[in-house]
């Protein structure tokens, strides 16, 4: 007798487990899939054999075999038909003395799981406990019938079984991969997918398929709301170029909701009616603002958390109306978020009672360090004290100590930034907007942005501040 080979004597009743699988219910309707499943199944065993369990899932075949049985679908589906556990519980009763059954039915193989790893996984723990795992669209043997000398023959139907198996996961690869293409070319034309982001608003458009048209399908665009996109120009303002925090910058909108309206959930019975911090760093870390389309920025499966930027999956070209330049986005959060502190109110900083405006943006000549922010008498400085105990020597001629006021500094940094960049700056990027051919309201909309930022640009390169001289009269020389 081979393993996982069942006999009783011909007038005994065989107890065996179905098992069944649908997708989410999302992509496959259960209602209709497992009852189909369960038909199927109990037509294709022979007659001497009686279901008497039913095990399910409505979750995807592709997940690992301790992530099965998380969804919460199949809980309405038990007046349908009576769930008594899903692959898990299964598996678990397998291995019982006092199981209720000798076998194990399903539609096809495909429906214990989707990839032939955990299928093959789940054959061989049933085997190790002689259950016998049988498919409704394979050759059934004749369980029950008492065996001769001889076997029965395994090899062929082993072979299909596994040719079987490696189609399927083939097909659901295949399918995956060409899906993904295809909404990275859905990107890449700019529609959106999802509720539209702050900001902006849907502008639905006919499907361009007929019999998706036909049906009432949308596709979607995102064009400017005035209101929202006044607010999003703001928020990157204050958090670019005043260095606030999150919550620093939804207590400011607070303020004023009239002016700023805080983000409607998707769900109405969430809104709290105000701006939260978290509020503030989605519409800070979006990159949508800047007129190119982006998607992937949130996995579809681990609780749809955050994906690393490199994931990311960017239009080649601007899609839509942008609200904020690279840069000022970039300024803002994105790109200097790995190195950028919170530049918070005295209220969020506990142990500072001060806000640097300049800090990790001044250098010291001299040594090279970061000057850091350190207070006087209720004044802001700049200092750099390589002296410390714990820091390296003190290089030659060096000071013990250097300090810069930070109100001397700033008026320098604003005269180089109106004096010096903007009138340089403004007038060549309004030319090569125009050499890029561009549609004229685009090319506005992203010089009117740009003129917000422009005059802060050059913060994302250090200032180094030539020698100074300690104590009351702080002199800078060549900021």
């Amino acid at each position: 007798m081979t393993e996982g080979e069942v006999v009783t004597d011909a007038e005994t009743s065989l107890p065996v487990a179905w098992l069944g699988r649908t997708s989410t219910d999302d992509q496959q309707d259960p209602t209709l899939s497992l009852p189909r499943q369960l038909r199927n199944s109990r037509e294709a065993l022979p007659a001497n054999c009686v279901i008497v369990a039913h095990f399910y899932d409505v979750e995807s075949g592709l997940l690992d075999l301790n992530a099965r049985g998380q969804g919460h679908v199949q809980a309405g589906l038990e007046a349908l038909i009576p769930r008594d556990g899903g692959i898990k519980d299964l598996l678990a009763e397998a291995e019982r003395p006092d199981r209720r059954f000798v076998a194990v039915v399903c539609e096809s193989v495909d429906r214990v799981a989707r990839r032939t790893y955990f299928g093959v996984k789940v054959e061989h723990e049933l085997e190790q406990a002689g259950v016998v795992l049988l498919a409704a669209d394979e050759p059934m043997p004749a369980l029950g019938r008492p065996l001769s000398g001889r076997s029965r023959k395994r090899a062929t139907p082993l072979l299909t079984r596994r040719i079987k198996q490696a189609i399927s996961e083939w097909y659901v690869l295949q399918l995956m991969e060409l899906s993904w293409d295809g909404l990275c070319e859905h990107t890449e034309q700019g529609w959106n997918v999802g509720k539209p982001c702050y900001g902006y608003r849907a502008d639905k458009i006919p499907h361009p398929v007929p019999a998706r048209r036909a049906e009432g399908r949308t596709k979607t665009r995102l064009v400017p709301e005035a209101t929202e996109a006044s607010t999003v120009r703001r928020i990157f303002v204050l958090r670019a170029f005043r260095r606030l925090g999150y919550g620093a910058i939804a207590d400011e909108l607070n303020a004023d909701l009239q002016a700023h309206p805080p983000p409607r959930p998707v769900n109405p019975l969430n809104a709290v009616g105000r701006w939260s911090g978290s509020a503030v760093r989605e519409i800070v870390g979006n990159p949508k603002y800047t007129g190119f389309m982006v998607w992937n920025r949130r996995a579809t499966k681990r609780g749809a958390k955050p994906n690393p930027p490199s994931e990311w999956i960017w239009s080649s070209q601007p899609t839509h109306e942008p609200l904020v330049t690279m840069e000022l986005f970039r300024a803002a959060g994105w790109k200097g978020r790995a190195t950028l502190r919170e530049r918070g109110t005295p209220t969020e900083t506990a142990r500072s009672r001060h806000t640097y405006l300049l800090r990790s943006y001044i250098h010291c000549d001299i040594c090279g360090r970061p000057m850091f922010g350190k207070s006087r008498r209720g004044t802001p400085y700049y200092a750099c004290l390589p002296d410390l105990p714990g820091t390296a020597l003190l290089p030659e001629g060096h000071p013990k100590s250097v300090w810069v006021r930070e109100e001397w500094l700033l008026p320098a940094v604003y005269r180089m930034f109106e004096q010096q960049l903007l009138p340089l700056r403004l007038p060549a990027t309004r030319q090569d907007l125009r050499v890029a051919g561009l549609p004229a309201k685009l090319q506005r909309a992203l010089f009117d942005s740009f003129r917000l930022d422009v005059r802060f640009h050059q913060l994302n390169h250090s200032l180094v501040v030539r020698g100074t001289i300690p104590g009351p009269n702080e002199v800078v020389r060549n900021p």
